[in-house]
């Protein structure tokens, strides 16, 4: 019996036993259930916040490469004289002088004018009668006319031929009284006698003015086309300058590495190793620098094209130029053919002379004359007072005469005499220069191209030099001396290289500019004005 009890006990605890295991193994599954949950969770979280990183930086780097931008520099010159603001300040200057010159025209064309004044007057006022006697009386009219005239300068004289037709109407509104009073024609002719002819002047001076403007927007295209060399290129130095840096710190760094194995076996100095790790640190630097002038020298060229987003610019230079001489004399010619320059100096000269005519002309003796003659009549009805027109005839003239002016009209004519001498010698003196400038342009351009050849052939040496010159010095047939000179001559050499590339195309549409004329493709630069 007592075994029996113990056997029961045993397995009763054995039951309790087993309930706790069981419940415990429950606990410890539904524990790990939420703890593999929360980390799921948590995982899946990062998951989505790693893969929303991963695609803002694709898509960084997909709109990057959208934004890089790579330029000839025929394609910068192209964008900048559409867009620069060089370039849209020419097209206004030139719509300037335009509407300028049909302005000018214009005066030699006759002119129809429509005018007319009506009136109303209600008041009393003091009237003079035929005995002299004055009296007050009340006037209440209403006045209205119409005037149609048709005038014409005459520019050899300076003055105004024009014929004319008015009509007018007059009602008394007290009296209820209407008048008419008409001139079916009048021709008459006004002129300023001795006195400074403005159209003669202008039909000299103004279509001067407008072919210089013409020539000055060709030319102010040629002067963009310069300018954009000289930035496409100070661009093409700056990245010159970063590549450089960074071949140079390559190289350096592991010359340095190289070094330091040498120097743990013992067979270069220190002196020769810390110079190494100096050239690792100098080119680090200037890489540092070179990074800094691409950005500000990008800048300077995105602002000039007119680019206002911020792309990244690489420009792309021509290994190659072409070969062609300018003969003197033909680039001469044409400078004189198409440049603005002789004509600006023509006008300056015209300008102080009508200066002189002008200052002669308020100093003496003045005189208006007016003459008209015409047909006239009056009545009471619209349509009978243009029976029966009456002549009219009036003329005045009107003379003025200086007596005692304290001598400031001969002090006038002096001065303007004086600017005439002045300017002519500025014009003679700027002409001579202008035809040094385009020889000295000439001449210069023709070694140019010889300049980039030399300097071509001497970039691809200094590179060769420095290789040799590297593997001597790994090789320990060279010391660090003949391996800094090396690397400098390299680097000294391709910046001539950008150098003389700048100078050969700068001076090229330098000369355009200065002639007009496509010495490459031998033809005069087409003529592209803007839309009025």
């Amino acid at each position: 019996m007592c075994d029996s009890a113990r056997f029961l006990c045993g397995i009763a605890h054995f039951q309790t036993g087993s309930f706790l295991v069981i419940k415990l193994l429950i606990n410890t599954l539904t524990f790990w259930h939420g703890f593999c949950s929360k980390i799921y969770i948590k995982m899946s979280y990062y998951m989505k916040k790693l893969i929303a990183i991963i695609t803002l930086f694709c898509a960084s780097s997909v709109w990057a490469q959208e934004e890089t931008l790579s330029l000839t520099l025929s394609q910068a010159i192209e964008i900048a004289q559409q867009n620069s603001p060089e370039a849209k300040a020419a097209r206004h200057t030139y719509r300037a002088a335009y509407w300028n010159h049909r302005f000018y025209k214009a005066n030699y064309l006759p002119s129809l004018t429509l005018t007319s004044s009506p009136y109303f007057n209600k008041q009393i006022s003091k009237i003079t009668q035929p005995d002299g006697t004055n009296l007050f009386a009340k006037q209440n009219q209403l006045g209205v006319d119409v005037n149609l005239k048709v005038n014409q300068n005459v520019w050899f004289t300076g003055g105004s031929l024009f014929i004319k037709s008015n009509v007018q109407r007059m009602d008394e509104l007290e009296n209820n009284v209407t008048a008419y009073s008409t001139q079916p024609i009048v021709v008459g002719y006004e002129q300023a006698l001795f006195g400074y002819n403005s159209l003669k002047w202008d039909r000299r001076i103004e279509p001067i003015r407008f072919r210089e403007a013409r020539k000055a927007y060709n030319e102010a295209l040629e002067l963009v086309a310069s300018q954009t060399c000289n930035h496409f290129f100070n661009l093409a130095t700056a990245q010159t300058n970063l590549d450089i840096a960074s071949s140079n710190h390559a190289s350096a760094d592991t010359l340095y590495r190289y070094a330091r194995g040498r120097y743990d076996i013992g067979t270069i100095t220190e002196n020769e190793m810390l110079q190494l790790e100096i050239n690792k640190l100098t080119e680090e630097t200037n890489m540092m620098n070179a990074r800094i002038e691409v950005e500000d020298q990008m800048q300077i060229l995105r602002s000039f094209l007119g680019i206002n987003r911020e792309v990244t610019l690489r420009v792309i230079t021509e290994n190659e130029v072409p070969t062609f001489e300018i003969p003197l004399v033909d680039a001469l010619k044409m400078a004189f053919e198409n440049s603005p320059e002789p004509d600006t100096y023509e006008r300056m000269k015209l300008q102080s002379q009508s200066n002189l005519a002008y200052a002669k002309a308020n100093a003496g003796l003045k005189a208006d004359l007016y003459v008209q003659f015409g047909l006239t009549q009056t009545d009471d009805k619209f349509r009978d007072s243009y029976r029966n027109p009456m002549n009219q005839q009036y003329a005045s003239i009107g003379i003025s005469l200086p007596i005692l002016d304290w001598g400031r009209g001969k002090g006038q004519i002096r001065v303007a005499k004086s600017n005439v001498d002045l300017v002519n010698t500025q014009a003679e003196q700027g002409m001579k220069d202008f035809e040094l400038n385009v020889a000295r342009m000439v001449r210069q351009f023709n070694l140019q191209s010889q300049y980039v050849k030399v300097a071509s052939k001497t970039d691809r040496t200094a590179e060769r030099r420095h290789d040799v010159a590297k593997k001597l010095y790994i090789l320990g047939k060279s010391t660090i001396l003949d391996l800094n000179a090396s690397i400098t001559e390299k680097d000294a050499a391709r910046r001539s290289y950008i150098s003389s590339l700048k100078s050969y195309w700068a001076l090229y549409y330098g000369l355009r500019s200065m002639t007009g004329y496509d010495f490459q493709h031998n033809r005069k630069i087409e003529e592209n004005y803007p839309e009025i």
